[in-house]
């Protein structure tokens, strides 16, 4: 299977979302026309992370759309998701496609070029790289790589490469320019007041007519 990653990650993290549920955001989302999803919860139990990860399944997969589960990879594969994201402290790269299979799509983090290195030589599918910018998606973030460190990470991959941490609207295109193939992003989308209104802005900023999902 090709993968051809779309720019625009979106990311939903229940606790950025306020009182809307992850359902209600993504249907938002996918309307707005993103083909990326990422459901991300650290809080949630194993079976509400589930039973939330197979409805937004349902929904990712009529729209032809990509959608991963964060961590989880025995979630993602029961839940039909498309693939997993794992970092650090979750389950080694190569134990993750032995759940998803070589069909799925295995999502890896990393935050300095001796974790580029390892994932390099990984059956990732595409690597992410950060945090960008300073972030408040998470309580203890890893040191902030900068456009520089983006640009020496575009060096040091040939996989896909997605640029996370503190990303907004207004330094979209940089990070682009900076060598990303795709943009994450969570707090700038999901505490937008207009959340369609903000998918479609930074769908438009990164020309994401022109990305899309190859089989």
């Amino acid at each position: 299977m090709g993968f051809s990653l779309p720019r625009f990650y979106a990311i939903i993290d229940p606790s950025q979302t306020g009182d809307r549920s992850p359902v209600e955001i993504c249907d938002i989302l996918l309307s707005a026309g993103v083909h990326l999803i990422q459901y991300r919860d650290k809080l949630a139990s194993s079976r509400a992370l589930f039973e939330n990860s197979r409805n937004l399944a349902e929904r990712v997969h009529r729209t032809g759309g990509i959608f991963i589960v964060n961590d989880r990879a025995d979630v993602a594969c029961a839940a039909g998701a498309h693939g997993v994201h794992v970092g650090q402290e979750d389950l080694p790269v190569e134990l993750a496609r032995r759940i998803v299979g070589p069909q799925g799509f295995v999502g890896y983090s990393t935050h300095d070029l001796a974790h580029l290195a390892e994932a390099e030589r990984s059956s990732a599918d595409y690597v992410a790289y950060g945090p960008v910018f300073a972030t408040r998606s998470k309580a203890n973030p890893d040191p902030v790589v900068g456009l520089e460190g983006l640009r020496a990470a575009r060096k040091a991959t040939r996989k896909p490469l997605v640029g996370i941490g503190g990303i907004t609207l207004e330094t979209a295109s940089a990070v682009l320019d900076a060598g990303a193939d795709s943009l994450a992003v969570i707090a700038d989308l999901l505490r937008a007041p207009d959340l369609a209104g903000r998918a479609e802005e930074f769908l438009r900023v990164l020309g994401e007519e022109a990305a899309g999902i190859q089989s």
